[in-house]
């Protein structure tokens, strides 16, 4: 569910002023300038998502570079707008990249009609895909969430975040704040790229009164950054001795940092190449390298991302994002269970043991709230796969996240596994019961040793889902699901271990997900999927059905 910031007024953009076209600086066949002429909030850019980017230096009056952005300016369509705030901006100089000349002249593109001035921008919701009740941007490019911590009643969700387009690029901190883990509000942008280079992934802690944020700044070189906030949270000051955590290493990224009550220090856990580095400090300041994790450990197949490390009950987990290398193409996250001891973490498998949190195609960038109340370890996921995540059938925006989940852990044969559950907010969100499958509804479904479940529409299209219990696996089949042209990687079943038998599933749809889950935490599976009408129908064969509506 999304509740849309008032920082962005959505308004229809029918002024005088908004259809002014704009007169542009030709210099060559790939570089123009156009100067800004009106006094308005936005300049609106038009978007050809088959383009090329093209890269643009905002100056001031003084002459001064105060911004670099990329936009995939429209040569001869628009797929959609963004908006700019033009705040001191007095001129953009704009360098078209890719061969255009096939196109016309620079002078010639679509863009220069297109272009608005205006002082609204709208964000009336144009997607039929938008999800009911699972968080998206406003507008724009989501992937990691980032940064998500609990203070004072609130849930904090940061988000890597393009507002120049609707695929990756230009990377910021998107912001948003839940007093209830579902229904969420849009807050202003937290963090834009600067000299140190753009803001991807990290971590928040709070200190005190203090909220510390600790993010990679992703220039030539990838180092480890870090802001104050005195306002819980609604707005940082990046700290001028930035940046405090350097490396030779080409990817070194996505800080997460907890406070160690052994060592009375704060652990920081980076993500680096295929292994995970430990790195301690006094002060979140100077950093001491500590240890490192992954040789031989766990899956290879891509570079390791996004990490997260907890105590659960009596041990701990270390969440390990893994892109590519997931169990079925593309992104994923898997964990390791062992011991921490503050300086060195230990893990209590065997190297080549693989254990994945979520066996479906779409959860990624998994990583938890830093101090949930109750000593919760919840978590949320970005909902999509890199294999197609730029792809996928919206314009408007791009990326969800999963609904939240709580962790925990469960023992079976010599092993023991991450239990995955919906958070109990979920419970609350159950509406009345209904007969039919809606567009956003949970499904709770009681199975014998063999269950078949399938979801369907009018137009052919299903998911079907099946339990095997002789075998303790559990799939789900999207073939046929609706919209798959847009990628080959997309359309595929997806199989998983249930580590025991199954009672009751849980089944969480919204309008382009279904999210999977055994009642009591042993399996869990997240798959997107696009049909063309929503499934108004079940079938379930060795099963009972009861359908929650669940409504905005």
């Amino acid at each position: 569910m999304r509740k849309t910031v008032m920082m962005m007024v959505t308004a229809v953009l029918t002024s005088a002023s908004a259809m002014a076209q704009v007169t542009p600086m030709v210099l060559g066949e790939k570089h123009a300038m156009l100067r800004v002429e009106q006094p308005t909030k936005y300049l609106l850019l038009p978007v050809q998502e088959t383009e090329d980017i093209a890269a643009i230096a905002v100056v001031n009056g003084k002459n001064e570079m105060v911004q670099r952005i990329n936009v995939k300016l429209a040569v001869d369509r628009v797929d959609y707008y963004v908006p700019y705030e033009l705040k001191d901006a007095q001129l953009l100089d704009i360098e078209f990249h890719g061969d255009r000349r096939l196109k016309g002249a620079v002078g010639e593109f679509a863009c220069w009609k297109e272009i608005k001035y205006s002082d609204t921008f709208d964000t009336t919701n144009r997607e039929r895909f938008r999800p009911v009740y699972h968080h998206t941007p406003v507008y724009g490019w989501m992937n990691d969430p980032n940064g998500m911590f609990y203070k004072d009643g609130v849930w904090h969700l940061f988000y890597q975040y393009n507002p120049y387009g609707s695929q990756w690029e230009n990377m910021h901190w998107g912001h948003s704040t839940s007093k209830d883990l579902v229904h969420w509000e849009a807050q202003p942008q937290t963090f834009e790229p600067d000299w140190l280079g753009s803001i991807f992934s990290g971590s928040c802690i709070t200190n005190g009164d203090d909220v510390v944020a600790f993010y990679t700044s992703a220039g030539h070189h990838q180092t480890q950054s870090m802001a104050i906030s005195k306002d819980g949270g609604m707005t940082f000051k990046k700290y001028e001795g930035n940046p405090i955590l350097t490396s030779d290493k080409p990817d070194f990224r996505d800080p997460n940092v907890f406070w160690f009550e052994g060592t009375k220090r704060w652990v920081m856990i980076l993500a680096v190449g295929q292994e995970m580095q430990l790195y301690s400090s006094e002060n979140l300041k100077d950093w001491k390298y500590e240890s490192a994790f992954g040789q031989e450990y766990g899956n290879h197949g891509g570079v390791w991302e996004c990490p997260d490390l907890m105590k659960i009950d009596n041990k701990w987990v270390l969440i390990c994002n893994i892109n590519p290398g997931g169990p079925f193409g593309g992104s994923a996250t898997q964990y390791f269970v062992g011991q921490f001891d503050g300086h060195k973490f230990t893990c209590e498998s065997m190297p080549k043991v693989t254990k994945w949190m979520d066996y479906g195609k779409d959860h990624y960038a998994t990583v938890s709230f830093y101090n949930a109340p109750e000593n919760r370890h919840v978590v949320l996921a970005w909902m999509s796969n890199w294999q197609y995540a730029n792809q996928v059938p919206t314009k408007q925006y791009r990326s969800g996240n999963s609904i939240p989940r709580d962790l925990g852990l469960f023992n079976f044969g010599e092993e023991t596994y991450v239990s995955v559950v919906p958070s109990k907010e979920m419970l609350a969100m159950r509406g009345a019961k209904v007969r039919k499958p809606t567009e956003a509804c949970e499904i709770v479904v009681d199975v014998k040793n063999q269950a078949e479940i399938v979801l369907s529409n009018s137009k052919g299209e299903e998911v079907v889902m099946v339990y095997d219990g002789q075998r303790q696996s559990f799939s789900m089949d999207r073939t046929k699901s609706g919209d798959v042209s847009f990628s080959e990687a997309f359309a595929c079943t997806t199989i998983a271990p249930t580590y025991g038998h199954i009672k009751q599933l849980r089944l969480f749809i919204d309008r382009c997900s279904i999210e999977a889950f055994d009642a009591e935490g042993k399996m869990a599976m997240t798959n997107l999927v696009f049909p063309s009408e929503p499934y108004n129908n079940i079938k379930v064969k060795g099963g009972k059905a009861t359908i929650y509506e669940i409504k905005n």
